[in-house]
C-alpha cells in the first residue's frame, strides 16, 4: 500500500522501516510557506501550529498519491489525541479520503497497537518484521550520536555551512542502508565526513551552550523553528535539544516497571515545578530546564506553538526556575505569523545577554 507519514526531523527512520516492510513510501515534502498556507486555510483558526503544518503535510502527500497515513497519537489534555480526528474529517470534507494509522503507546492501548502492526506486517514474518525495528533501532541511536556532534562542532567550523552539508550528506547515506553491516558502514563514514571538518580554537571557559525545549514537533523540525539549531550554531553556540527520536522511542517502549530511560530521570527532575502531568511536553520542559541548570548549561530557548496550552503553563512557571537555579531563559512563540526576523534579533539579543552575564560572573 502507499504510506505516507507527518514530516518531522530525520524522516529517512520512518522512511526506511515501512521500505523494509515492502510497501510504497510517498515521501511528505519538507514542510514549506506551501505547506504552512494548505494547513493554515482548512485547519480551525484556533489550532495549534503542528496540527495546521501536519494538516498541509497530509494534503501534499495525498496530492502524491498517499493512500494511508501512519502517525503517533496522544494523550491527556494536550489536544494531540484529537489530530487524526480532527485531520480525517477535514479531508474527508475536501473529497481526499485516506485511511489513518494511529500508533499509541502499546501499554495503554495494546489490542490497537497488535492491529496497527498486523496491518503494517502483510506477508513478512515476525522475525523480519523483529529484525527490521531493531536496525531501524539502532539507525535512530547512530543519527542521533551524529546529530548531537553536529549541533557541538557547527559552532567552531572554518567554513560556515561546512557541517550542515556534511549533516545532509550523512542522511543520504543512511538512506541507503538496509544491513547491519551498511548501517555500521554507512555511521563510520558520517563520522569521518564530521571529524574532517576543520575547526577553530576555542578556549573552554569561551564557549556558549544553549538547550533547546518544548513542544517535540516545533522543537525537532527545523523548517518551522527557523533552523533554530543552525541559527545558533551560526552564532558560535553549542546546541543541545531536549527531544530526540531515539530517547523518545527507549521511554515509550518500556514499560514503567523496566523503565530506565534518560526521559524518566528529566521527568522526576521537573516535579518540584510541576507535580502532575498535564499533557503534551510540559513536564518535559520543565525537567530539562532544571537539568541544564544542572549541567551548567548558558541558557535555555523554550519554542511553544501559539496557544499551545501545556507549553503556556510551562511559560508561567519559568520566571520561578530562572529566579531559584540562575538560568535565562528565552520564551518564542511559533506560529504561522511568526516573523524570522524579529526572532533572530531577540536570539542575537538573549546571546549578548548572556555573554554579559558570564563576564560580569567571572570579574
Amino acid at each position: 500500500m502507499k504510506v505516507s507519514f507527518p514530516y518531522m526531523g530525520t524522516t529517512v527512520v520512518y522512511k526506511k522501516l515501512l521500505e523494509m516492510l515492502g510497501h510504497d513510501v510517498i515521501m511528505p515534502p519538507k514542510p514549506s510557506q506551501k505547506t504552512i498556507n494548505l494547513g493554515v486555510k482548512y485547519s480551525p483558526e484556533f489550532a495549534c501550529f503542528p496540527l495546521k503544518v501536519i494538516m498541509g503535510s497530509y494534503f501534499e502527500a495525498i496530492e502524491k498519491g498517499a493512500e494511508v497515513i501512519i502517525t503517533s497519537g496522544g494523550h491527556g489534555p494536550c489536544r494531540a489525541g484529537f489530530y487524526e480526528q480532527v485531520h480525517q474529517r477535514i479531508l474527508k470534507e475536501e473529497g481526499l479520503p485516506a485511511q489513518f494509522m494511529v500508533f499509541n503507546s502499546m501499554f495503554r492501548d495494546f489490542d490497537n497497537f497488535y492491529k496497527n502492526i498486523n496491518a503494517l506486517k502483510g506477508k513478512n514474518s515476525w522475525l523480519k518484521i523483529g529484525r527490521s525495528l531493531i536496525l531501524v533501532y539502532n539507525m535512530t541511536k547512530k543519527l542521533d550520536k551524529l546529530e548531537k556532534q553536529v549541533q557541538t562542532i557547527r559552532a567552531y567550523e572554518v567554513k560556515k555551512g561546512e557541517t550542515t552539508k556534511a549533516w545532509e550528506k550523512i542522511q543520504d547515506l543512511f538512506d541507503k542502508a538496509f544491513t547491519k553491516q551498511a548501517l555500521e558502514e554507512a555511521y563510520l563514514e558520517g563520522k569521518e565526513l564530521l571529524d574532517k571538518i576543520k575547526l577553530v580554537d576555542v578556549p573552554e571557559e569561551k564557549k556558549l551552550r544553549i538547550g533547546i525545549v518544548g513542544e517535540i514537533y516545533v522543537v525537532m523540525e527545523s523548517s518551522i523553528n527557523m533552523k533554530m539549531e543552525e541559527l545558533l550554531g551560526n552564532l558560535g553556540v553549542e546546541v543541545e535539544r531536549s527531544q530526540y527520536l531515539s530517547q523518545w522511542i527507549s521511554h515509550n517502549a518500556l514499560p514503567e516497571f523496566i523503565n530506565k530511560s534518560h526521559e524518566i530521570e528529566i521527568l522526576r527532575k521537573g516535579e518540584r515545578y510541576l507535580p502532575i502531568q498535564i499533557g503534551g511536553h510540559a513536564k518535559q520542559t520543565i525537567g530539562h530546564i532544571v537539568d541544564y541548570s544542572e549541567r551548567g548549561f548558558d541558557g535555555v530557548i523554550h519554542l511553544m506553538p501559539f496557544g499551545c496550552l501545556p507549553e503556556l503553563v510551562s511559560q508561567s512557571i519559568v520566571p520561578k526556575i530562572t529566579e531559584e537555579l540562575g538560568i535565562p531563559v528565552l520564551t518564542l512563540a511559533i506560529d504561522e505569523q511568526t516573523g524570522t526576523a524579529n526572532n533572530m534579533t531577540r536570539v542575537e539579543a538573549f546571546i549578548d545577554l548572556i555573554k554579559g552575564k558570564r563576564v560580569k560572573k567571572i570579574s
